[in-house]
């Protein structure tokens, strides 16, 4: 069972608040440090001091770190062309020795767009069934060969697909709740399958659909990693798990129904429901970055438990 770290910093973190918490997550044996890829705070955030780029981030923490497993939930594909998008991920691989991984989503906050004067464009599904044909077969060209790419959005000619990724390939992971679409493009591209802030009963029926469509390409559906991002609230007692909860502008009771909230007893019970239903990775948003102390907690008391 993996869980992994995970960061929105567009609510509010300079980067250096950033490092402190990945080389937290290196030091209490979590598997990985994600982050959002987002430029706008949302629900009444501040967002002081301001943005930080998602794999600008990324490649300055894989110089700073040895051991996790770096990525983002998700790239938002309106933000970066496909070709340049390739260049940098095979970058920030080289760069961490082969540790990223690639969460590549169509974008939909519509205001971040306008505030930084980013396209938003009407068919962005059509745009990503394209974009991860682009980069995944930029990088899986052999070298000294050349890729080329006819789409309705984005055509590429005679280009050199380089530069190469440190790994053979770099894990692809595509999420979401759409019911047919989304299925179809995990079963053809990705290595790993995100549901975000879905019950157990979401998670039931989209893992569902998603075994289906990889049985429909003739894909083995177990070759594929199934995995949720919930929102963490872990408390000794209730005084603490509504502490935590009222910090970062929640209800205890909500997020004991919709996240992972409540004693580390009670949030191992949680984790156990999703994994009944086959997921064996765990995203836990962490929204209190200040909060060492709240990851010492989940590593010592709820990871020490499911290893």
């Amino acid at each position: 069972m993996d869980l992994r770290i995970f960061t929105e910093p567009q609510q509010g973190a300079t980067y250096d608040a950033l490092l402190t918490v990945a080389k937290a997550t290196e030091d209490l044996g979590f598997d990985a440090f994600f982050r959002s890829d987002h430029y706008l705070s949302m629900g009444g955030a501040d967002g002081l001091p301001g943005p930080t780029d998602a794999w600008i981030t990324l490649a300055g923490l894989a110089r700073e770190t040895r051991r996790i497993r770096l990525g983002t939930l998700m790239t938002a594909g309106t933000f970066r062309l496909p070709g340049v998008l390739a260049i940098q991920v095979a970058q920030v691989d080289q760069m961490s020795g082969g540790r990223v991984e690639l969460g590549l989503g169509a974008g939909w906050y519509e205001e971040e767009h306008t505030a930084y004067g980013i396209p938003f464009p009407k068919e962005k599904f059509a745009r990503l069934e394209e974009q991860l044909a682009i980069v995944t077969g930029l990088w899986s060209t052999p070298a000294g060969r050349r890729f080329d790419f006819d789409g309705t959005y984005y055509q590429l000619k005679d280009s050199p697909a380089l530069p190469k990724p440190v790994q053979p390939k770099i894990p692809v992971l595509i999420g979401g709740h759409g019911a047919k679409r989304t299925p179809a493009l995990a079963a053809r591209y990705a290595d790993e399958f995100n549901i975000p802030f879905g019950s157990v009963e979401d998670c039931a029926r989209q893992f569902g659909r998603v075994r289906e469509a990889a049985d429909a390409y003739g894909r083995k559906a177990g070759d594929i990693v199934y995995s949720n991002a919930l929102v963490a609230c872990v408390g000794k007692d209730d005084a603490a798990v509504e502490r935590r909860a009222a910090a970062i502008g929640r209800d205890a009771d909500e997020l004991k129904a919709n996240g992972l909230a409540g004693s580390p007893a009670q949030v191992v019970d949680k984790i156990g429901r999703y994994a009944e239903l086959g997921a064996t990775r765990f995203y836990l948003q962490i929204l209190d970055l200040d909060d060492i102390e709240h990851l010492e907690l989940i590593s010592s008391e709820v990871q020490s438990q499911l290893n």
